[in-house]
C-alpha cells in the first residue's frame, strides 16, 4: 500500500525520474542544443514517446536514456516495484517469486534483478576504518560423503567452494567480494585494499593473517580452534553474524547461486546491511542512484 499511494501508475514513476534527472523547476531544464536553460514540454503523440521537447529548438530529452530502463519493453511501474520488494525484504526475494508478484516471465525477473544488483548496488565505499573485523567465508554445496573421510577429503572440498573475503566495521558498514584463493598473499591484498591503515583489525588464527601487523594495522586474532570465540574485545562475532546472514538468505531464499554470479548476490546483502538503519530511505537512496548512475552513463 505504501507503494502503490507513492508511485501508482507508469506515468508517476516517469514523471519522477524526468523531475529528479533534468527538471530545474517549472519544467525548465538546460537544453544540450540551446546551450542554456529552456522550458521544456510533453507532447503526447501517436508515437507516445516518453520524451520532453525543448520549446525553442525542438530538442528531445528522454528521462530513462542512459538508465537500466533503457530500452526496456518493461513496464516503469514493475522496474519500480521490483526495486521496492528487493529494499523491504530482509534475507531477499527470488527471481521466480518476483516472477509471481509482478506477472512477468522468470527470464524478465531474472534480468531486472541482475541489473538492479550489478548496476545500482555495486558499491565503491571508502575504506573501512576504526575497529574492523575481517574474514572469509566458503559458498558451495554440501559435501559428499566421499569428501567427509579424511582430513584431506574435507580440505579438497572446502577449496572446491567459491572463497568469499568479508570485512565490517563494528556498528558501521561491511565489504563482500569474490577472491580466488585464500592465499596469504591475497587474502592480505584484500585487507590492505579494504581497511585503513593504522586501524584495529580482528581476525581468527588463520596463518594467512600472522604478518599482518607488519603492515600497519593493530592486529588481534582469536583462536576458534580452541573454542575460544570472545577474548574481551577480541572476536570476529560481527563479520560472522553477516556471513549468517548471507548462508540463511542463500539457502532459504534462492537455494543456489553459482560463481558467476555470487557478487551480485553479495551485492545486493552488503546494500542492504549498510542501509539497515532505516528501510524506508533505501528505497529512496536506490532509485536515486539509479538517476545518478544514469548521468554518468549518459
Amino acid at each position: 500500500m505504501e507503494f502503490a499511494r507513492m508511485f501508482p501508475d507508469d506515468e508517476t514513476c516517469l514523471v519522477w525520474l524526468w523531475n529528479t534527472r533534468f527538471n530545474l523547476g517549472d519544467d525548465e531544464a538546460h537544453c544540450e542544443r540551446c546551450e542554456c536553460i529552456r522550458p521544456f514540454r510533453r507532447y503526447f503523440g501517436k508515437q507516445q514517446r516518453q520524451a520532453w521537447t525543448c520549446t525553442a529548438c525542438g530538442h528531445q530529452m528522454y528521462p530513462t536514456a542512459g538508465t537500466i530502463f533503457h530500452k526496456s519493453s518493461t513496464a516503469l511501474h514493475l522496474w519500480f516495484h521490483a526495486m521496492y520488494l528487493m529494499t523491504s525484504t530482509r534475507c531477499g526475494i527470488s527471481a521466480k517469486q518476483l516472477e509471481r508478484e509482478l506477472g512477468v516471465t522468470y527470464k524478465t525477473a531474472w534480468r531486472m534483478f541482475t541489473l538492479i544488483r550489478n548496476e545500482l548496488m555495486d558499491d565503491n565505499p571508502c575504506k573501512l576504518e576504526g575497529h574492523v573485523e575481517a574474514d572469509e567465508m566458503y559458498v558451495g554445496g554440501r559435501p559428499r560423503l566421499a569428501d567427509q573421510r579424511t582430513p584431506e577429503a574435507r580440505v579438497r572440498h572446502r577449496n572446491s567452494k567459491t572463497m568469499v573475503f568479508g570485512a565490517v566495521e563494528r556498528k558501521g558498514r561491511v565489504q563482500a567480494r569474490v577472491i580466488p584463493s585464500n592465499y596469504g598473499s591475497t587474502l592480505q591484498g584484500e585487507v590492505t585494499k579494504t581497511v585503513v591503515t593504522g586501524s584495529t583489525l580482528y581476525t581468527d588464527q588463520a596463518k594467512q593473517y600472522h604478518s599482518i601487523g607488519e603492515k600497519g594495522y593493530d592486529h588481534h586474532a582469536i583462536d576458534h580452534s580452541a573454542r575460544i570465540y570472545v577474548d574481551g574485545d577480541v572476536h570476529t562475532q560481527t563479520i560472522d553474524g553477516f556471513w549468517s546472514l548471507v548462508k540463511r538468505g542463500i539457502s532459504g531464499t534462492h537455494h543456489a547461486v553459482s560463481p558467476k554470479w555470487l557478487q551480485g548476490y553479495l551485492n545486493e546483502y552488503v546494500w542492504r546491511y549498510n542501509h539497515r538503519n532505516d528501510r524506508r530511505a533505501m528505497f529512496a537512496l536506490l532509485l536515486l542512484r539509479a538517476a545518478r548512475v544514469s548521468d554518468a552513463a549518459g
